[in-house]
C-alpha cells in the first residue's frame, strides 16, 4: 500500500481512495472547518480534544488515517496517537485541500 519515496505514515489522496472503506477517517480540524468542508465518513475530534477522546472513541487496533487542512496537523495528531499507544495511523498528505483538488 505505501508509496516507497513516502514515510509510512504518509497516505496520499489516490491511496486512500482506494481503502477509504477500510479505515477510520479523523478530522482534527475544528468544528467551523469541518461545517465548510468534509471527506464523507470522516468523525471530527480536533487537535485539542484528540488526546483525551481518542481512548473512548476510537480503537487502537483501527488503521487509522487522520487529516486536516494541508497535513500538518494530522502529522502532529498522528504523534500525540502514537504515544497513547494507537499503532495502524496514517496522516493525509496534502491534507482535505489536496483530496478535493483530486476528487472533485
Amino acid at each position: 500500500m505505501p508509496n516507497n519515496d513516502q514515510p509510512e505514515w504518509i497516505i496520499t489522496s489516490a491511496e486512500l481512495k482506494g481503502c477509504i472503506k477500510d479505515v477510520v477517517l479523523v478530522d482534527v480540524r475544528e468544528p467551523e472547518e469541518y461545517a465548510e468542508s468534509r471527506i464523507e465518513g470522516g468523525k471530527l475530534i480536533p487537535l485539542g480534544e484528540l488526546q483525551q477522546r481518542a481512548p473512548q472513541e476510537l480503537q487502537k487496533d483501527a488503521n487509522i488515517v487522520l487529516y486536516c487542512a494541508h497535513g500538518m496537523r494530522s502529522l502532529q495528531g498522528l504523534m500525540a496517537l502514537r504515544m497513547l499507544g494507537f499503532k495502524k495511523l496514517r496522516s493525509l498528505e496534502g491534507g482535505i485541500v489536496a483530496w478535493q483538488s483530486e476528487n472533485s
